[in-house]
């Protein structure tokens, strides 16, 4: 492994944790010893990294750091690609946009060679096949963004038609259907709604009661709940 690709891993390993980090557990992940990890840290912080802390209390980065250019593995290349064009797909048009210009900017900051393996991968998404919308997505994203509440008639499997107010936490894309992951006032339970079966939406301006994070951890804890129990 190369110096700038060890720093580059440091970065990484830096990244994912977002308290401070001992050098010592940050040397084991790297593979390297203390005295070259020390070294490390402070070629990043010469190059502008902002790496705060100190041997013997921890290390951490604070967010938004960008080390340019950005370098990627042929296989980092082709998840990239491969989601962005699958998210292209997408009937959500503002999301779909957002993909290709994601893409674009990542390749602008691309060191040439690499830029032409984004240009060139050879995995591609077919034609969607996905159930009709006639609600914006985009609304139900900024909706879960901003922990606010939705409201909307919505039609079961067999055609009947209720009127819900949820608190949306969470959008699941399917290969054909988008599903909206919400506690449901009405249920007084989380419940699945697919997006294709919501008409008439409505951006309450209320936030719901409960943090976004704390639902989707609880709602996933009823996915590992044994059935029947």
């Amino acid at each position: 492994m190369s110096r700038s690709e060890r720093l580059l891993d440091l970065i990484q390993c830096l990244r994912r944790h977002r308290r401070p980090v001992s050098g010592q557990l940050l040397a084991d992940e790297l593979g390297i010893s203390i005295r070259t990890l020390y070294r490390d840290i402070a070629t990043l912080q010469g190059q502008g990294a902002p790496i705060e802390g100190e041997a013997g209390l921890g290390y951490v980065l604070k967010p938004g750091f960008m080390l340019p250019p950005l370098m990627f593995t042929d296989e980092e290349i082709e998840a990239i690609v491969l989601g962005s064009r699958w998210v292209a797909k997408q009937p959500d048009q503002r999301l779909s946009a957002a993909a290709a210009n994601a893409l674009a900017k990542i390749a602008a900051v691309l060191p040439d060679d690499l830029r032409e393996d984004l240009d060139a991968s050879t995995l591609l998404v077919g034609p969607a096949m996905t159930a009709i919308e006639d609600i914006d997505l985009g609304t139900v994203r900024q909706a879960i963004r901003n922990e606010r509440k939705l409201g909307f008639l919505y039609r079961d499997a067999g055609g009947a038609a209720s009127q819900r107010v949820v608190w949306p936490f969470a959008l699941g894309f399917f290969d054909k259907v988008r599903v909206v992951v919400a506690w449901c006032e009405m249920r007084q339970d989380f419940r699945h709604f697919r997006t294709d079966r919501i008409s008439g939406l409505d951006a309450i301006n209320a936030r719901y009661p409960r943090r976004r994070q704390a639902l989707l951890k609880e709602w996933r804890a009823t996915l590992d709940k044994p059935s029947g129990s």
